[in-house]
C-alpha cells in the first residue's frame, strides 16, 4: 500500500472516529438540555404539582435531577468512548497487518 493510500484510510478512520464522538457527545448535550431546560422551566408548572421527596417535582429537578443526570451522562460518555477507544485501536491496528 502506497503512502498517499495508507494516509487517506488513516484521514477516514479518523473521521469515522471524530463523527462518533460528536454525535455522541450531542446526543447526550440534547438529553440533558431536555432535563434541565424542559424539566425545571419548560414543563415547571405542570411539575409543580406533582411532589417528590417532600418538594415539588420541578423544584427537585431544577436543584438536583439535573446534576444527578449530568453526573450520569458522564459515566456514560466515559463508558461508550472506551468502547469506541478500543474499537477505532482495533480498525487501526487491522490497518498496519496489511
Amino acid at each position: 500500500m502506497g503512502e498517499k493510500q495508507m494516509k487517506q484510510t488513516l484521514n477516514e478512520k479518523q473521521r469515522w472516529y471524530w463523527k462518533k464522538n460528536i454525535t455522541l457527545i450531542l446526543s447526550l448535550l440534547v438529553v440533558w438540555a431536555i432535563v434541565a431546560f424542559g424539566g425545571a422551566i419548560l414543563f415547571a408548572e405542570p411539575l409543580y404539582h406533582v411532589r417528590f421527596l417532600n418538594v415539588t417535582l420541578s423544584y427537585w429537578i431544577a436543584h438536583q435531577g439535573a446534576i444527578l443526570v449530568f453526573i450520569c451522562l458522564i459515566l456514560i460518555y466515559a463508558l461508550r468512548m472506551d468502547k469506541l477507544d478500543k474499537k477505532y485501536k482495533e480498525i487501526m491496528n487491522e490497518g498496519k497487518m496489511e
